[in-house]
């Protein structure tokens, strides 16, 4: 049987055993992350939550600890329906047996009390993924003083505050521990951003047949989502195949099936049998490996400089041409009935615009007469110059301003939301040169400076009243991303989107499985010509933060429909399923699967192999060679001092882990 989880009731205060894992937050990425260490890894888990309820769900009754156990009830429940199939990976049964129930402690701050009664000091990590990055870096600071040997791992949406405070906790780890191992020191202290996490996934949820990117050692694994091949077609294997997903020639929009969806979830990492036999699934494949260059900045929708047609419009832009064939008009008549050059015709007419010319007495009548006009020309030059200066001047005052939606817009994408996803997903969207308008209730969001430098079309307004959505052009749009983090609006605004252009592709941020589920299935029923997906942020960010709570490192995730696929980078020493095995024999269906070695000595490799080499691409230095061989002959044998990267589920990387806890103990 699995742990028991008490409703609301506080349980026993007694200190936990060394070697548990304690996990702070505020919101659903901690409730999720405790689930994926207690019912996934099988770890002994303390949560520490704020009391009283979610601050980002005022509507929920529920407090925070409610909301966490009524998590832990349905994954209890959702485990042993599954233990009780006998559908564990390797037929072990439940591997949470044994193990206890998740220690939940409500407490307003991190602080120095809280975090001994939490058993810090004898702890093996500790996860600070409150939303607020100050409160997870003055934590942090307390708990490694507390504990040097602690491992870290950090949610700061501030990347370049990340490295730096990653850098400052390793170095104090071993200003405390002078002999510590420098390979325990690079996984002491590890920085993540959710919204980092989940953008990439989010983001390619609006397109179709989008690829998700993997960078490892500067190379970048793509995994590209193939849809089901039109009858009499052959689909693209790739380099190898990682899932195959619900969707059929038949049902193209296919199941969006989760980890509870029985047998309409997708299928993680299959053998070369299960690929034969599903001809008509569309798959995710590895497609190709290429270079990674350094992050680029986003694009701007329109250019550097501001063009003639933002600086005037339309209107004085005619009118200036209108008079400008006046005055040509003028010296053609002048030359014609003249004998003057065109350079003193050209010079007389532009005195008599201006009004500055002599009157024409004396001369010819045709002479007199184009004066006569010209004066006339010169008085509607007056009032354009005018108008030119003023809305020169009325474009400089709002050029720091929202631009707001061209009218021959089409082919974009609506994006609801520019709070810390919304934004990094609009940097995505932008690298990719997709065009966005964006739609924000709030105009001090925080994505809103961003939005603004980057020329993006933004419609201030709550998505929910009418005529919102049509300012943002959603009947030509591709498109919608609803990214607020308000399930309910985002539902509504969906609902909307819908009724205006049945068709539209949505993708919703929705936290529940069993509600998106409800709601994928009835958008499916009421529109099933049309693609609906549904994505939960903290569902894509917690694998990664539960495997660097592991000590491993994790590349990324990448999702496969509503189920989460990990890449990570493993030593073969300690793992007895790796060891000593052939890269085939290794081979795990539904559980992991070697996709390539690093042949770099062990002394000369890279810590982090999701960094980029140091190096110039746009410069005459030839860039290292890779030491990641990717091209693996199915009867190489896996030596301990190998380092491989690999694709797994879950609870294949759990399993991993599990079976290298029982053969090295842990410090």
């Amino acid at each position: 049987m699995l742990g028991f989880v008490p409703p609301l009731p506080q349980q026993p205060g007694r200190p936990p055993s060394a070697g548990h894992m304690i996990v702070c937050g505020d919101d659903a990425l901690a409730r999720r992350l405790a689930v994926e260490l207690r019912y996934v890894y099988g770890e002994r888990v303390t949560l520490l939550l704020p009391p009283g309820r979610d601050a980002n769900s005022p509507e929920t009754p529920l407090t925070q600890r409610g909301r966490a156990a009524a998590l832990f009830g349905r994954m209890s429940a959702a485990m042993n329906r599954a233990g009780n199939a006998g559908g564990t990976t390797g037929g072990s049964g439940d591997t949470n047996a044994g193990v206890e129930a998740v220690r939940i402690m409500e407490a307003p701050e991190p602080s120095d009390d809280v975090l001994e009664e939490a058993g810090v000091d004898r702890a093996a990590a500790l996860a600070l993924v409150y939303d607020d990055d100050e409160r997870n870096i003055r934590a942090a600071l307390t708990a490694r003083r507390l504990n040097p040997r602690l491992r870290l791992v950090i949610r700061l949406y501030n990347r370049k505050l990340g490295q730096h405070l990653e850098e400052l906790l390793d170095q104090a780890a071993a200003v405390a521990m002078p002999g510590i191992d420098p390979a325990l020191l690079d996984a002491s202290t590890t920085v993540l951003s959710d919204a980092d996490t989940a953008a990439p996934a989010l983001a390619a949820t609006a397109l179709t047949g989008s690829s998700k990117i993997i960078q490892a050692e500067g190379l970048l694994l793509r995994a590209a989502e193939r849809p089901p091949p039109r009858p009499g077609e052959t689909a693209d294997p790739g380099l190898c195949t990682l899932a195959l997903l619900s969707s059929t020639t038949n049902d193209p929009a296919g199941a969006e099936g989760s980890d509870s969806s029985g047998d309409e979830a997708p299928q993680l990492l299959p053998d070369e049998s299960a690929v034969a036999a599903a001809t008509g699934r569309g798959t995710v494949v590895l497609e190709a490996i290429s270079r990674a260059d350094p992050d680029r900045p986003a694009t701007r929708m329109g250019g550097r400089g501001a063009p003639l047609a933002q600086v005037f419009s339309r209107r004085l832009r005619w009118s200036a041409l209108g008079v400008a064939a006046a005055a040509l008009a003028l010296v053609i008549a002048s030359l014609l009935t003249t004998e003057d050059t065109a350079i003193h015709s050209t010079y007389l007419t532009l005195l008599d615009l201006l009004g500055m010319n002599d009157p024409a007495e004396g001369a010819p009548a045709a002479r007199q007469i184009i004066q006569l006009l010209s004066g006339i020309a010169g008085l509607l030059l007056l009032p354009l110059l005018l108008a030119a200066v003023l809305e020169a001047f009325g474009t400089l005052r709002t050029a720091s301003s929202l631009r707001r939606p061209p009218r021959g817009l089409s082919g974009h994408v609506v994006l609801l939301g520019l709070g810390k996803i919304g934004t990094r997903v609009l940097v995505r969207l932008r690298e990719l040169d997709i065009p966005v308008v964006v739609v924000e209730e709030d105009p001090d969001a925080r994505g809103i400076p961003l939005a603004r430098s980057m020329h993006v079309p933004t419609v201030i307004g709550d998505v929910t009243q009418e005529g919102v959505l049509e300012a943002a052009k959603i009947r030509r749009a591709r498109a919608l991303l609803a990214l607020t983090s308000i399930d309910t609006t985002n539902l509504e605004a969906a609902l909307y989107a819908r009724s205006v252009k049945p068709d539209l592709r949505v993708a919703l941020r929705l936290y529940d499985d069993e509600f998106a589920t409800a709601v994928y299935r009835t958008l499916r029923t009421a529109h099933p010509g049309a693609l609906t997906r549904s994505r939960s942020v903290s569902h894509l960010a917690a694998p990664a933060f539960a495997g660097a709570m592991m000590g491993r490192q994790i590349l990324g995730a990448v999702p496969v429909e509503r189920k989460v696929m990990l890449f990570a980078a493993l030593e073969v020493a300690g793992h007895p399923q790796l060891e000593g095995h052939t890269v085939e024999q290794a081979f795990r269906a539904g559980a992991w699967r070697v996709l390539a070695i690093d042949a770099t000595p062990p002394a000369d490799r890279t810590p982090d192999l999701a960094a980029i080499p140091p190096y110039n691409p746009y410069g005459d230095a030839v860039p290292p060679p890779s030491g990641l061989v990717w091209d693996l002959h199915p009867g190489y044998v896996l030596r301990a001092t190998d380092r491989v990267v690999i694709a797994a589920t879950r609870r294949g990387l759990a399993e991993l882990l599990r079976r290298q806890r029982s053969v090295v103990p842990r410090q």
